[in-house]
């Protein structure tokens, strides 16, 4: 193991920040020994009484409230962006300029055109490591789907069903913030959505073409809540408060072609009712079918040609060690103990830094790029493209 240490910063102290905060501290305690110390140095927010509530929470050496002292302190290595996506493209370029490495939270920008800059940084950074936090390429479930598929165990896959459903908005007394700011497509299809698209091109391959996209906006206006706000769940404003109008949109549907010829059906929601978190997807072959299900993250759903006659259907299969990620990524990694999201996030960390210390043997796979990132970005363009235009299709180059 090596003895210098990586410097690690968090901007952002809301609930993903904290879920990165943890991540780096946990990121040495899976997989293989050989990653260098990880030294916790600053959590920043623009509210600092939210950095400081991190920053002792999970043993960070200091807290500030403005971003920039992270970026002119030279002795932080690496940081991760988890703020308001309309912010992402200044800190990125600040922090790439400052000789830091990057772990930027998805959507990777507020615009098309900040994410087409922040791509072109990997090309004026060379040196850096530079990624998008697609943090559900590291879940074994969702990991094995895409090798059931690579490996043909479901013959030629024919069709992706994917949705993700939150209800964070569902609440109309929910206070406006960033979220609901910015253009159409920039709403749930760039929260939930991104995470959708990501991981159906993880199991499918490259999407080609979007159509019958639609949009729809169904609460219309928010109340305006004064001083900070962490999260925004279970938080609610006055009933007499004033109120804004919401940009963007609540629910996205479309379909998809990808590049080998199968089909994508996809639908996200920020405003489905009694349903917190749920992600599916559903992958169908001419020789098998497989599921997986964000709420029974330890399993997976599988009917494939080894069913026995008569008794065939899906059957639950049991994350354990023969999915990718689980085995050495958890103290007690056998079949029966489930993961959650948050472990994601470690996994992820512990690949990036492995890509900062230059660890190749044995390594886990890189993290999505800048330039994933800003073609998931393009993806997202199109839908909103397709909706605008009536369902028409829309290519993506």
């Amino acid at each position: 193991m090596s003895a210098a240490p990586l410097s690690v910063a968090v901007i952002g102290a809301g609930m993903a920040g904290r879920t990165h905060a943890n991540a780096w501290r946990q990121a040495g305690t899976v997989y293989e020994l050989g990653l260098p110390p990880v030294r916790l140095a600053t959590i920043a927010d623009a509210h600092l009484p939210f950095a400081e509530d991190a920053a002792a929470h999970y043993g960070y050496e200091k807290a500030v409230g403005d971003w920039r002292e992270v970026a002119e302190d030279p002795s932080i290595d690496v940081v991760s962006i988890v703020v308001g996506n309309a912010l992402h493209r200044e800190i990125a370029e600040a922090m790439a300029d400052a000789g830091k490495h990057v772990l930027c939270e998805k959507p990777l920008a507020g615009t098309l055109e900040d994410a087409a800059a922040m791509a072109a940084l990997q090309e004026a950074h060379p040196e850096l490591v530079l990624a998008t936090g697609y943090t559900f390429r590291r879940n074994a479930g969702i990991a094995m789907l895409a090798k059931l598929a690579a490996e043909g165990d479901l013959g030629t896959p024919s069709h992706l069903d994917a949705h993700y459903w939150a209800d964070y908005g569902a609440d109309p007394n929910t206070p406006i913030a960033w979220r609901y700011k910015g253009p159409m497509g920039s709403g749930a299809l760039g929260d939930v959505g991104s995470h959708m698209v990501d991981s159906a091109e993880l199991v499918m391959g490259p999407i080609a073409e979007v159509s019958g996209a639609q949009l729809v906006t169904t609460i219309t206006e928010r109340p305006v809540m004064t001083g900070a706000v962490s999260g925004g769940r279970g938080v609610t404003a006055d009933a007499d408060a004033p109120r804004e109008a919401v940009e963007n949109d609540d629910v996205a549907t479309f379909t998809a072609r990808f590049a080998s010829g199968a089909a994508g059906t996809f639908s996200c929601s920020r405003v489905a009712f009694g349903l917190p978190n749920d992600k599916t997807l559903t992958v169908l072959g001419t020789g098998g079918s497989a599921r997986w299900e964000l709420h029974r993250g330890g399993e997976i759903q599988l009917a494939d040609a080894s069913s026995p006659a008569g008794r065939g259907g899906l059957r639950q299969v049991l994350v354990n060690p023969e999915f990718p990620y689980y085995a050495n990524g958890s103290s007690m990694a056998f079949a029966g103990v489930g993961l959650t999201q948050v472990e994601q996030f470690t996994y992820q960390a512990h690949a990036f830094l492995q890509q900062v210390a230059g660890i190749t043997e044995g390594a886990l796979p890189p993290c999505a790029s800048f330039a994933d990132g800003y073609r998931q970005m393009r993806i997202l363009a199109a839908v909103a493209e397709s909706a605008a235009r009536h369902g028409a299709a829309v290519a993506i180059d």
